[in-house]
């Protein structure tokens, strides 16, 4: 984990209109432990990282900067899950339509502005 943890869990915390003590309450902690995971000074345990995503609704692929994507609808996280389990070529089929609707929508975007 890098300074990129502290920056991911700030800015969710503040989409969350959370105080670090509100944010240390829900992990099991306490406010300055939170500042200090922010500004970089001590990385937390897996266990602890993992309890500061679920307070802040997000994956911790975000909080480590693996995803650049903050997800907060679970249902969009649900149906990724389904996509990943499908044989690859239903997946593709999918890929197909949805790429194309994807691609008429900026179209029509483009077109109207």
């Amino acid at each position: 984990m890098s300074v990129k943890f502290g920056d991911r869990v700030i800015q969710a915390r503040k989409e969350n209109e959370l105080s670090r003590e509100e944010l240390a309450e829900k992990v099991g902690t306490s406010g300055p432990i939170i500042g200090r995971y922010e500004r970089g000074d001590l990385m937390p345990s897996v266990e602890i990282a993992t309890k500061i995503a679920e307070a802040l609704d997000v994956s911790l692929d975000f909080l480590v900067g693996n995803s650049s994507l903050l997800v907060k609808d679970k249902s969009i996280l649900s149906r990724i899950e389904d996509i990943a389990k499908l044989p690859s070529q239903k997946r593709s089929e999918l890929f197909n339509v949805l790429d194309a609707y994807l691609r008429d929508y900026k179209t029509g975007k483009a077109y109207a502005g």
